[in-house]
């Protein structure tokens, strides 16, 4: 009989253990619980603060507007034209959203200051004149010709050089110039007065309608990066069409673009939408080569130096002909002594600007 007592003891303390354990483990499990249901909530509170912040950033951040129909007219930020009397008027529109610029480069690491239009961020540095009388070399054409561009570019400068839109590998070949030294031109098909004439792909016309010349336009200004502005290739017909050299200008004035007119026809109204549209101008003076003998290149060159010592400055405009290389590869190193200052046309467009102000303010 103790025996058996005694067993049934072991037996009531054992359950009294078991419950214990249990009681004990459940206790256990209800703490963990609401250990782990705590750290769900503050987990999802922290999930949910992040994401309402993230909201609210994306909210208060300024979005991009949808591009608009190039058949759109530009709102009040666009430069409005002077009374126009002429019989043509002028149909401004707005680009076409751009394409990713094509072999785009930047053209320095300089910090973009937005304050200034891209004609000044992207003009290069010039030497003092001194009074001296100031001479630009403009090249265009370039990009073509590889080999004879090539030698345009080891030219010593600032020579400003005009790379054709159409170009293979035409961003390569404005970096390559950069590099050395010279300012950037992107240099435009327009459409000429004869016809048959072949100005290349996606030529500014005066029969466009306005969103393909908008995007036209648009694909020129998006070839490569770092130019200051643009001249006409040929173009004597359409730098004579008052509706669509506004269009151009518009949107020269809107990217901060000078315009350099090539002077193919004396009917261009370049001068004019310039001022109307108040984009920075500077016109050629001299055709070095249109006859590219050595003997003509040499008349040519005497001729731009007295322009230059009349007026103060002159801007020449040649192509990369083999005579012409050879004639600025002899001429460029006695401009010193002869009494002139090599300059980026960019320094002569600032000449243009403060006289044009001070004109304004007599």
């Amino acid at each position: 009989m103790p025996h058996r007592d005694q067993r049934q003891k072991r037996q009531r303390s054992s359950t009294r253990a078991k419950a214990s354990r249990g009681r004990r483990a459940r206790h256990v499990g209800r703490g963990l619980w609401r250990v782990i249901r705590r750290e769900l909530l503050i987990a999802a509170g922290i999930a949910l603060a992040v994401g309402l912040g993230t909201g609210t950033l994306w909210m208060m951040k300024p979005q991009k507007a949808p591009t608009e129909s190039a058949a759109v007219a530009f709102g009040a930020d666009a430069p409005q034209p002077l009374a126009d009397n002429s019989p043509a008027s002028a149909t401004l529109v707005a680009p076409v959203a751009p394409p990713a610029p094509a072999q785009a480069f930047i053209a320095d690491a300089r910090p973009i200051d937005s304050s200034q239009p891209a004609w000044l961020r992207n003009a290069v540095a010039a030497v003092d004149p001194g009074g001296r009388p100031m001479i630009a070399i403009v090249i265009d054409d370039l990009g073509l010709d590889r080999r004879n561009s090539d030698r345009i570019v080891a030219l010593p400068g600032p020579l400003t050089l005009s790379f054709m839109t159409y170009a293979p590998d035409v961003g390569t070949q404005a970096q390559a110039a950069h590099r050395r030294g010279h300012e950037l031109l992107v240099h435009v098909p327009m459409q000429p007065d004869a016809d048959g004439l072949d100005a290349g792909v996606n030529v500014l016309t005066v029969d466009l309608p306005p969103d393909e010349l908008a995007r036209r336009i648009d694909w020129a200004l998006s070839r490569f990066d770092g130019y200051v502005g643009i001249n006409n290739h040929m173009g004597s017909r359409f730098t004579a069409d008052i509706p669509g050299m506004a269009a151009l200008f518009v949107e020269l004035h809107r990217r901060g673009l000078l315009f350099l007119d090539s002077r193919t026809t004396v009917a261009t109204v370049g001068d004019s939408m310039a001022a109307r549209y108040d984009v920075p101008f500077a016109r050629r003076n001299v055709f070095l080569d249109n006859e590219a003998s050595s003997g003509a290149l040499d008349t040519e060159l005497a001729k731009l130096e007295a322009v230059a010592r009349r007026n103060g400055f002159a801007v020449a405009i040649g192509h990369p002909h083999d005579g012409t290389v050879e004639a600025l590869s002899r001429w460029l190193p006695t401009l010193g002594e002869r009494g002139f200052v090599l300059v980026p046309l960019s320094e002569i467009v600032k000449r243009n600007v403060a006289a044009t102000r001070q004109t304004a303010t007599n």
